[in-house]
């Protein structure tokens, strides 16, 4: 079975779930792949749903039992990953894979897909605007912006290993861009 996926990475705030939150909306072939974390949810978010919430020795259980595609401890003591039955589970519906990763999981899905993948980087317009939307979030603490912030130049260095960047300095004018390719991209596949 043909395995077709769309990743975008970005450091935090720049606006790619917003931009996939408004792709969603215009394909019907798309479905978002869940991650997981062994972080506690946000007020608000459902084990299931916004991720899958894994406590940290579960999550490890299953890095030892090589249930995830990619993982990495993004944080100290905070780790994200992309399972593989996430991908089983969308692959057997049929459907395009939409991944919203941190930028090493986003390179290491682009290796494991290839060509079947198209693997888009979200530029914000300045490291300035990522703060201030980090900051409008409302939901970091400062020391947790202060480390977001931190990991975003590094981040932004990596912009160069994805198949195409987008830079959101005006998110309808950054997804109508999106959109585009992304329809070549789906006709060549």
């Amino acid at each position: 079975m043909k395995r077709t996926a769309i990743l975008f990475s970005a450091p935090s705030g720049s606006g790619k779930t917003t931009i996939i939150k408004r792709l969603l909306q215009y394909f019907d072939c798309f479905e978002f792949s869940i991650s997981a974390t062994s972080r506690e949810p946000r007020e608000g978010e459902r084990d299931g749903v916004d991720y899958y919430f894994l406590s940290p020795d579960e999550f490890e259980h299953r890095v030892q039992a090589g249930d995830f595609l990619e993982w990495e401890e993004v944080y100290a003591g905070t780790r994200y990953g992309t399972l593989k039955s996430e991908i089983e589970r969308i692959a057997d519906k049929g459907k395009v894979v939409i991944f919203d990763v941190d930028v090493n999981g986003g390179i290491n899905i682009k290796r494991y897909f290839g060509d079947e993948a198209m693997a888009i980087f979200v530029m914000p317009p300045s490291i300035e605007v990522l703060e201030q939307r980090l900051r409008a979030r409302g939901t970091e603490s400062e020391e947790s912006i202060r480390k977001r912030l931190g990991r975003s130049a590094k981040e932004l260095s990596e912009a160069d290993k994805f198949d195409i960047t987008i830079v959101n300095d005006e998110l309808d004018r950054a997804v109508a861009e999106t959109k585009k390719v992304v329809e070549e991209f789906l006709a060549r596949s």
